[in-house]
């Protein structure tokens, strides 16, 4: 249902950069796109798609496309047209993957009890959606365990997917492995930390493992993930680090040095952290 490789492309704008990215990673094999409205992206990305598809033998059913609810779009019936209008601007007639991009609601404060409900109700909408056949699959993004517990006791669907901040300063093991009891798959955003900081791909432990199996540290940190059963979406608009990226395949991490990379958990988020989140 889903690809255990897909191509991130959160800060990617501007229709020549998006074309040239897209280019380059269906060149590399990538069929698997991740966006979300509030990336600002998604019409630039459906107008590539448009030329690159029949460019290079494909067709709309041979990827898969994944996008995600604002959180301003959070609620009843809000939920529903912004879905809409994702798939209006990515100029398909479905999604393969729709996420709740965050647990809470823009304008409500974190601790508001009504960004439960709101998400709530997102979600049922999401369901209606699914079962019309406008998404092919639904689920949450950045939702801890008492959020998808909240959700799973008022709804019917479990989330396909749960798409987190993910990585080996951040090992969210117990997370993962109830997914797995669940029949949640986990995808890892975030797998090489962020631009802002390269406190990951610069990490010690990183930098030997890398050097003892011949890889960057960016396949390592993929690879480390991905031996977990992981989905992960790095991004790049890098021709060289976007065929890198795909290139994890083609070697396997020892036990030990698994074991390595996941002692150097430190609880970090480098991106958002939503437990505080009602």
């Amino acid at each position: 249902m889903h690809k255990i490789l897909t191509v991130g492309t959160f800060k990617i704008r501007g229709q020549d950069i998006v074309h040239e990215v897209l280019k380059t990673a269906i060149e590399a094999g990538y069929r698997s796109f991740d966006t979300a409205s509030v990336y600002k992206n998604e019409v630039d990305i459906g107008r590539s798609l448009q030329i690159l598809l029949p460019e290079h033998g494909l067709t709309r059913e041979d990827i898969f496309l994944t996008s995600k609810l604002a959180p301003g779009d959070q609620g009843s019936g809000s939920c529903r047209k912004a879905c809409l209008q994702s798939i209006a601007h990515l100029q398909c007639s479905y999604l393969d993957l729709f996420l709740i991009h965050w647990p809470g609601t823009r304008k409500l404060r974190p601790e508001d009890s009504r960004n439960k409900q709101n998400r709530l109700n997102s979600y049922r909408d999401m369901e209606q959606l699914l079962r019309e056949g406008t998404v092919k699959a639904i689920g949450v993004s950045n939702f801890t365990r008492n959020h998808l517990e909240e959700l799973l006791a008022e709804t019917s669907v479990v989330p396909a997917v749960l798409q987190n901040e993910f990585h080996p300063h951040l090992h969210q093991k117990e997370l993962l492995e109830w997914c797995k009891l669940k029949g949640i798959h986990f995808q890892a955003y975030s797998s090489l930390g962020t631009s802002d900081s390269h406190k990951l791909l610069s990490d010690p432990v990183v930098l030997e493992v890398a050097a003892g199996t011949s890889q960057t540290p960016a396949q390592v940190l993929l690879r480390w993930a991905v031996q977990q059963d992981v989905g992960v979406l790095p991004k790049s608009t890098s021709p060289k680090h976007l065929r890198e990226n795909c290139d994890i395949f083609s070697f396997k991490l020892s036990s030990d040095d698994m074991l390595r990379l996941s002692s150097i958990h430190s609880g970090t988020h480098y991106c958002w952290n939503p437990e505080l989140v009602a």
